[in-house]
C-alpha cells in the first residue's frame, strides 16, 4: 500500500487534491481512499489530507502516521507542523516551492505550483488553487498516470485551465 499525506491550508485545494488523486488512481485500475482531517474550518487554517493507493481493496480509513510521500502545498506550514514526522526512511517529499528544502533528510522534489496556478489564472478570492497542478507533479513522480489525472480533473471540473495547470506541473517537475 502506498500512503500519502498532504499538508495544505484551508482554501488551497488540499482536500480536493486528495479526492482527485484517489479518483486518478481508480482510473488507473487501483483501489484508493481519500480522507481529510482538519479542525476549525476556515480559510488559511492548516489542513491534512490522506490518500491510500493499493492493488488490493483498502480496509483502512484513518489518518496516515507513516507516509511514503508527504506533499506540502504551503511551506509556511512547516513553521508550525512537523510535516516530516513519521515519513518512512525511503520516503519522498514534494514541496510547492521554486527551491528545494535545504538539509532535508528525505528525497525532496519541488515545483512552483503557486506560480503555475497564477500563470493559468487558477485563483479564487485572491488565493491560488493548487489542487490540479499538484496532480501533474504526482503523475510525473509515478504515483498515478497523466492520462488518469486528466480524466479525473475533467470529471470534476469543466474548466480546461485545470488540465493545463496539471500538464505544466508535469513538465516543470524535475526528477
Amino acid at each position: 500500500m502506498y500512503e500519502i499525506r498532504i499538508h495544505s491550508r484551508g482554501g488551497q485545494g488540499g482536500v480536493t487534491a486528495a479526492r482527485l488523486l484517489a479518483l486518478a488512481a481508480f482510473r488507473d485500475g487501483k483501489y484508493a481512499t481519500a480522507c481529510p482531517f482538519y479542525g476549525a474550518e476556515r480559510r488559511g487554517a492548516p489542513v491534512v489530507s490522506f490518500v491510500r493507493i493499493d492493488d488490493e481493496p483498502i480496509k483502512i480509513y484513518s489518518q496516515i502516521h507513516e507516509p511514503d510521500l508527504v506533499v506540502v502545498l504551503d511551506t509556511s506550514i512547516m513553521d508550525v507542523v512537523d510535516v516530516l514526522q513519521g515519513l518512512k526512511g525511503d520516503g519522498t517529499v514534494l514541496l510547492n516551492s521554486a527551491h528545494t528544502l535545504e538539509g532535508c533528510a528525505a528525497v525532496c522534489r519541488h515545483v512552483d505550483l503557486t506560480g503555475i496556478a497564477l500563470a493559468t489564472d487558477l485563483v479564487i478570492a485572491g488565493s491560488p488553487i493548487l489542487n490540479t497542478p499538484v496532480l501533474g507533479a504526482l503523475a510525473k513522480m509515478g504515483v498515478v498516470t497523466l492520462p488518469s489525472v486528466k480524466t479525473a480533473i475533467r470529471e470534476m471540473f469543466a474548466d480546461e485551465r485545470n488540465v493545463r495547470a496539471a500538464e505544466a506541473a508535469y513538465e516543470e517537475l524535475k526528477i
